[in-house]
């Protein structure tokens, strides 16, 4: 079916999907309200239309919105306890701001939502370029993203996960072996991991480099799974302390899942470091004020934040890509963690 020649309406999108102008406009601007079958089958009729609202047309002359966006697929009641995404977003804002830019946030449900919002902010030039963070094994974002060179994105997370695209992280691999090495250290032969999302990259990374170190140690490893929040984090350290064969340290893939495990220790009467040590990741400020302090893997989120803005800016303005590593946390020994137990 051909183009049509005029200036394309949501009312002519409308008429031709056979829907309403509300449900139109639901789907055109990336917001609940209509099923994922009727959304997809809108953005195909937009496109066969050649739709573009007002400020798209702008936007083909060459203006720019002087806005970032970044997609979230988490449940808005969890982000404001992560600390994690409020010190990463306040870089991100240190360097925004600096530019007379701003950042365009959205909260969504699932993956499937993050990716019907990249393309409907690509068809309506709501930004100049995204941030894409918690990268899942075979992302179809990244495919997206490597097939629409005129979104510009920086991907965070390591090179293998987003090839041909620019990318800024940590060096997660290292870290996780500097954590299991110092609990061996101290005696520790049981050792749990309570990480995050299975289908997160990141997550495969830590947990690939855990299961080697502990291997390559002859220390026997204990991984769980979680969606980052304290109450999954609960769950995991009271299935792991009440088990047969319960490990005597844990390490935590972020700090407020390690801050809740303080609370279930004390209710089992499991004393901190004594009968069980732990290792928080990420180093916020909850872990220089919990009591014991926690032992943590250190590394400035506020600046990791500000590091991929700069390079958002830098891709937007043509750059090649590139891969950069911002830094590989460092594990600071506190008092969360000892000697294991004779």
């Amino acid at each position: 079916m051909s183009r049509t020649t005029g200036r394309v309406t949501i009312a002519d999108i409308a008429a031709r999907a056979g829907v309403s102008i509300g449900a139109v406009s639901f789907a055109l601007n990336g917001r609940k309200g209509v099923s994922a079958e009727t959304r997809t089958r809108i953005l195909a009729v937009a496109d066969e239309l050649g739709w573009a609202p007002a400020s798209a047309a702008r936007s083909l002359a060459g203006a720019k919105t002087a806005t970032f966006g970044l997609v979230l697929a988490r449940d808005p009641r969890n982000l404001g306890v992560e600390s994690f995404y409020m010190q990463f977003l306040a870089g991100i804002e240190t360097e925004l701001s600096l530019r007379n830019h701003g950042l365009l946030l959205q909260v969504v449900p699932d993956l499937e939502s993050e990716l019907e919002t990249l393309r409907g902010w690509h068809k309506a030039r709501r930004v100049d370029g995204v941030i894409v963070t918690d990268v899942r094994v075979d992302d179809p974002r990244i495919d997206y993203l490597a097939k629409t060179p005129a979104l510009p994105a920086v991907v965070v997370g390591d090179p293998s996960v987003a090839e041909g695209l620019t990318t800024v992280g940590t060096d997660d691999a290292t870290a996780a072996r500097a954590a299991v090495r110092h609990l061996v250290e101290l005696g520790h032969r049981r050792i749990a991991r309570v990480a995050g999302m299975v289908e997160l990259a990141h997550t495969r990374i830590r947990d690939d480099a855990f299961l080697d170190e502990m291997r390559i140690l002859d220390a026997e490893p204990i991984v769980l799974h979680t969606d980052f929040t304290p109450a999954e984090g609960v769950e995991a350290t009271r299935s792991a302390l009440t088990a047969p064969d319960a490990p005597t340290a844990i390490i935590y893939d972020n700090d407020i899942m390690a801050v809740a495990a303080l609370g279930v220790a004390a209710q089992l009467g499991i004393r901190v470091p004594d009968d069980l040590s732990i290792i928080a990741w990420d180093d916020s400020v909850l872990c220089q004020h919990t009591y014991p302090r926690l032992t943590s893997l250190s590394h400035d989120v506020v600046n990791f934040g500000a590091h991929v803005a700069r390079r958002l800016f830098d891709v937007v303005g043509g750059a090649a890509p590139e891969a950069d590593l911002d830094s590989t946390p460092v594990l600071r020994p506190r008092e969360s963690t000892g000697p294991a137990r004779p």
